[in-house]
């Protein structure tokens, strides 16, 4: 039987890497996506030792269209016409109130938080309509439901993916191609540290005194939204901490 492919961007860590663990437990074939190489060739030789499916790297910058769409069009039809995609690339920088906000950590959330995945998406869209198959999941946030303080652009960013994601379930469906979003809370993987630009000790501190989520359970959200029956498209998932009943909240001990 033929496998499926999934086409997983920001796979090198954190969300992307359990998601691409759990689909090749799965028997996914994967294209692995991300900026760093010599992770994601590890990986790679790894998926492929333990559960017998085949990967392929495509090391670049989502923020670079050019990059983007040279990348994919070099790929094999079967490739880059995947049975599912998950834009999981995405980064939170900083976390100043607006009139302190950085233009640097702006650009770079909105260039791969909303860029990425619009030329991700719109480069494998036509290839899965030619196949007449597909379910796009984007990685959203709790962030882009709600703000919180000092989030200010990086929620906008993620408000941004809830929009497109309602957008492209509604523009997709009658190919149809599925749609969905998962919108995590509070998830440990290098999401703090990247915001505080390495500073271990401020990341370490946000997920102090409970229980965060990992990113395995975000990832068995993914895999449930993609499992459901041809006639069942999950539109959104929000995954919480128990602790963590909204986005600014988090009952610590």
């Amino acid at each position: 039987m033929k496998r499926k492919v999934a086409f997983i961007t920001g796979a090198s860590a954190g969300i992307g890497e359990a998601c691409s663990r759990i689909l090749a437990e799965n028997n996914y074939n994967l294209v692995l996506c991300g900026r760093r190489e010599e992770r994601l060739n590890t990986l790679k030789i790894e998926l492929e030792e333990q559960y017998k499916v085949e990967c392929r790297v495509l090391v670049l910058d989502v923020r670079n269209r050019e990059a983007v769409t040279d990348a994919i069009e070099h790929l094999e039809i079967e490739w880059k016409s995947p049975d599912v995609l998950i834009n999981n690339a995405g980064l939170a920088m900083g976390l100043a109130s607006f009139e302190n906000g950085d233009f640097r950590h702006w650009d770079t959330m909105i260039d791969t938080n909303i860029k990425g995945l619009l030329y991700i998406s719109r480069t494998l869209v036509p290839h899965m309509i030619a196949a007449k198959k597909g379910h796009i999941v984007n990685v959203g946030s709790i962030a882009g439901k709600e703000v919180y303080a000092n989030g200010n652009v990086y929620c906008a960013t993620k408000h941004a993916v809830d929009a497109l994601s309602r957008s492209m379930r509604l523009d997709l469906s009658k190919f149809p191609i599925k749609v969905s979003a998962i919108h995590p809370g509070a998830v440990e993987t290098e999401f703090s540290i990247v915001r505080f630009e390495g500073d271990t000790e401020k990341a370490s501190k946000v997920y102090e005194g409970f229980e965060n989520l990992v990113a395995r359970d975000v990832a068995e959200g993914v895999w449930f939204m993609i499992n459901r029956p041809e006639h069942v498209n999950i539109n959104e998932m929000t995954i919480m901490p128990t602790a963590q009943p909204m986005a600014g909240v988090i009952h610590r001990k």
